[in-house]
């Protein structure tokens, strides 16, 4: 029997036919104008609901869509692919062990800074001979190839490379094949989808920074355009002590996790970190006191980063340096239901500041500031009103408010106050731990798992609706939290070096729980595969005042 020789693919309700073995990439070109916008870049395919990469071929009668670099998938295939593109630059400039000795440590802004280990000097000549290699290798149209090889072949390629990272990654792989990427040479490993070449890699920018290089790309709003950088001093030395202190442990890759779980020393290691947060908490609270005067501490940051364990941790800390902490919740004064701002979709709209009566919160806190008897409300969520029970306030000289809210960082917020009886706290789940050298993990998908958990133990919420309305409360973040992060006095780092290893055994059921036909199903799926580089452990080790126990529950606290 002959072998078919052409599919139908239809794509955006109009059928096609192409030979077997096209390029995604070619049917995507073909196709540009029922795409609606074709001047936007293609950067995966969509077959019959799954995920391809460009440079995969059609082989059966499929229907056929396409993301661009404004998808969050696209995205970040975009910038796997520059990272790749720089990496093959350093190799080409400075020799494979230059290369092979970098480190991408964690993005800041439009910015991913990659530490070079002293390979390669950061200058601004340096980081101009970069830019311009990876110039001449998008002009030549280097394409990236894909291959998948046994396992034991990869861990020997790595190995001649000096890729210990990888190898110890391997080590752990259930699975006997792995894909490798390769860019005219140059190997490397991956965790998701690539982009089919060096050209697809249209914008970007090089600088030295710091003991490194930062890769500048477009974020996802704007895609064919690099926004000028943005400095953020205070959260880049935050992320950057947290890399230094995960050097020191000798832990910085999931490799190196599970070699301390499997060495059964790991229950050593959460002690150490938790006393290290320990530490730092005090300092804050030392500094809190030593300062004078300091009445308001506004605690800030995004959705799960512990801000409620955090603030009882403080409130603890300000209590053994004589100080009496009291709580209070920025959502207390939520205005009525009714007064509530809709969004474009005409949904009630909780993120924005309009939804906080700061007329009302400053009054009180000024009154209080005074010294006079303020009586606090309470926000009834069931029947959208503020109550009033009872809760009166009046601040001696060793009273202090402990307040949490994501827009406490925003003078508008607490306008009437003077700045001195005021000291502001950035919190936030910044993940220094890589999968391998080359492969960061991303903050965002750190607090997505700590929230599904939660969500799923404390409000009976399942992976599904959280999964759909993550996209929504990084609106609310990237809107109301992160532009004042600079403002705070102190940054407060809640991610745990182990914590991902111990919400995976909570986190796969929920995950398994969505069906394939869910919409969420495929950003489930992607969550499990990152879950799979992880052995897990058991929480019997945890203390109880830990900020992981917030989201897989036995906290001391009420949180």
């Amino acid at each position: 029997m002959e072998a078919r020789k052409t599919v139908t693919v239809e794509i955006r309700g109009e059928k096609r036919n192409y030979p077997v073995g096209t390029p995604y990439r070619e049917i995507a070109r073909d196709c540009a104008g029922l795409l609606g916008e074709p001047e936007e870049q293609i950067a995966l395919a969509v077959e019959d609901g799954k995920l391809r990469e460009l440079f995969r071929t059609v082989s059966r009668d499929c229907r056929l869509d396409f993301l661009t670099l404004r998808d969050e998938a696209g995205h970040r295939s975009y910038v796997r692919t520059a990272l790749m593109l720089f990496l093959k630059a350093v190799q080409d400039e400075f020799g494979p062990e230059a290369a092979g000795g970098c480190r991408v440590e964690f993005a800041v802004g439009n910015g991913s800074y990659v530490d070079t280990d002293g390979w390669v000097e950061p200058t601004w000549e340096n980081a101009e001979r970069l830019a311009g290699r990876m110039r001449r290798i998008r002009e030549a149209g280097t394409p990236i190839l894909k291959r998948s090889c046994p396992l034991e072949e990869a861990i020997e390629l790595f190995a001649e490379r000096g890729m210990e990272d990888k190898c110890r990654l391997f080590r752990y792989r259930r699975s006997s094949q792995v894909n490798l990427y390769e860019m005219d040479g140059y190997f490397d490993y991956y965790y998701g989808f690539m982009l089919p070449g060096a050209d697809c890699v249209k914008w970007f920018e090089v600088m030295a920074y710091e003991g490194g290089f930062m890769l500048l790309l477009p974020d996802q709003k704007e895609p064919d355009r690099v926004a000028p950088f943005q400095e953020r001093r205070k959260l880049f030395a935050t992320l950057n002590a947290s890399a230094r202190w995960d050097h020191a442990m000798g832990i910085e890759t999931v490799g190196e996790l599970n070699d301390q779980i499997c060495q059964g020393s790991l229950s050593d290691m959460i002690l150490v970190q938790e006393a290290e947060q320990e530490r730092k908490i005090g300092e804050i609270a030392k500094d809190i006191v030593a300062r004078g005067g300091v009445k308001f501490v506004m605690i800030a940051g995004p959705s799960s980063s512990g801000k409620t364990s955090f603030s009882h941790r403080l409130s603890i800390q300000l209590r053994t340096l004589g100080m009496t902490p009291h709580p209070i919740a920025l959502d207390d004064y939520f205005v009525d239901r009714e007064n509530t701002p809709r969004d474009e979709k005409g949904d009630y709209n909780f993120e924005c500041l309009e939804a906080i009566d700061t007329a009302r919160f400053n009054q009180d806190m000024m009154r209080l500031l005074k010294g006079e008897r303020v009586e606090l409300p309470t926000f009834n969520f069931k029947i959208g009103r503020r109550e009033y029970h009872g809760n009166y306030k009046q601040l001696g000289p060793e009273d202090i408010l402990v307040i949490e809210g994501i827009h406490g960082l925003n003078e508008k917020t607490s306008y009437a106050l003077p700045e001195e009886s005021k000291y502001k706290i950035y919190i936030s789940a910044l993940t220094s731990i890589n999968v391998d050298d080359h492969n960061r993990i991303s903050t965002t998908d750190g607090r997505l798992l700590r929230r599904i958990v939660r969500d799923a133990r404390t409000r009976g919420s399942d992976a599904r609706q959280t999964i759909r309305m993550w996209p929504s409360v990084r609106r609310g973040e990237e809107e109301n939290i992160f532009p004042f992060q600079e403002q705070a006095d102190a940054m407060f780092n809640s991610a745990l070096i182990y914590e991902l290893a111990v919400l995976k055994q909570f986190a796969e059921p929920l995950l398994f729980r969505i069906e394939k036909e869910d919409p969420e199903y495929y950003e489930a799926k992607r969550l499990l595969k990152f879950l799979e580089y992880f052995l897990g452990v058991d929480t019997e080790a945890l203390p109880k005042n830990s900020i992981c126990r917030e989201f897989v529950g036995g906290s001391c606290f009420r949180v």
